[in-house]
């Protein structure tokens, strides 16, 4: 293997294990995360509260070292409360603007679908852009700018469902869940001991070239045509309203090459793209019967489309 692939998988492993220390969750769900933020997607957490999510975005932080803020949605938050106002300056005589929360590079949105719709419409922008634009001006977001948010099931209390498009911005969905008997030990114990501050693995700069490097990993044409038909599957079913985007398509295979490079692979294989389906997916489609899972019709759909054989890899 080409020792330039070698040293990105062991950094993302560093990483990794940083996370594992101080966030109760399974491998597979802390390797999204590293997805994710590999592909400069926006993460969408949907769980009940009290599970470990503001955790997780405060420990990547640390461990990437970069700054993190937090907006708590409520229904009477406003679009100027998340981008920013222009301030009277008596000492200038002179308007001048304050940066918002959203001028970070990982923002942590909580209970996103608590804010109005007006609200969850400001983060679009950024989200799709890396910018906003406030008082006829376009303001540039970090390069690394992260949006991980957090979402309460849609039959809570004062919540607002968030529309097909804004879903559809979120590059993918991970759920925490509640933990196991062994694991509810863990976190016990760990809230008994004195807040850890993690050495951080990586900083921005790093980062950066780690992203780069996620376009350049190579994914047979035969796999870039399986996605194709994975994704027009799922505007075929007959059980789906709304079938994936080409922004889906072009989300599932960036996934997939990121999967490789944090695997320390120089190429996507099937199982890649079998493992990144649901988590990339799963959030954009509109079932026909709300009460089915979205899973299951996956899952379904895996089944059907047909696997392309690849060539053997030359040792």
């Amino acid at each position: 293997m080409d020792p330039n692939v070698q040293t990105p998988a062991k950094i993302l492993q560093q990483l990794h294990e940083g996370l594992a220390q101080g966030v109760v969750a399974a491998p597979q769900t802390l390797r999204l995360v590293i997805v994710s933020l590999l592909c400069k997607g926006h993460l969408l957490l949907e769980d009940v509260p009290g599970t470990g999510k503001t955790t997780l975005a405060k420990r990547l932080a640390a461990l990437i070292n970069v700054p993190l803020k937090r907006v708590q949605c409520t229904p009477d938050l406003l679009p100027s409360d998340v981008l920013g106002v222009s301030l009277y300056d008596p000492s200038t005589e002179s308007f001048k603007f304050a940066p918002g929360p959203i001028f970070t590079s990982i923002l942590l949105v909580d209970e996103l679908n608590r804010a109005s719709p007006r609200t969850q419409a400001a983060f679009l922008e950024a989200m799709a852009e890396g910018a906003v634009s406030t008082e006829r001006k376009t303001r540039p977001l970090p390069d690394s700018f992260f949006l991980i948010a957090t979402q309460n099931p849609v039959d809570f209390v004062g919540t607002y469902l968030l529309p097909e498009a804004q879903y559809d911005r979120f590059f993918a969905r991970i759920h925490l869940g509640y933990p196991n008997l062994a694991e509810e030990v863990r976190i016990m114990q760990l809230s008994q001991q004195r807040p850890e501050v993690p050495t951080p693995v990586i900083n921005e700069e790093s980062l950066l070239k780690l992203q780069a490097l996620v376009t350049r990993v190579k994914i047979d044409i035969k796999l870039v045509e399986y996605i194709a038909r994975l994704i027009q599957a799922t505007r075929e079913h007959s059980r789906i309203k709304l079938g994936a985007s080409p922004r889906a398509s072009t989300a599932l295979m960036k996934a997939c090459q990121a999967l490789a490079l944090v695997q320390g692979q120089q190429f996507v294989t099937p199982p890649m793209v079998q493992e990144m389906l649901i988590p990339v997916l799963g959030h954009r489609l509109v079932l026909r019967n709300p009460q089915e899972r979205v899973e299951t019709l996956l899952q379904d759909i895996l089944t059907k489309v047909a696997v392309p054989a690849m060539p053997q890899a030359k040792p």
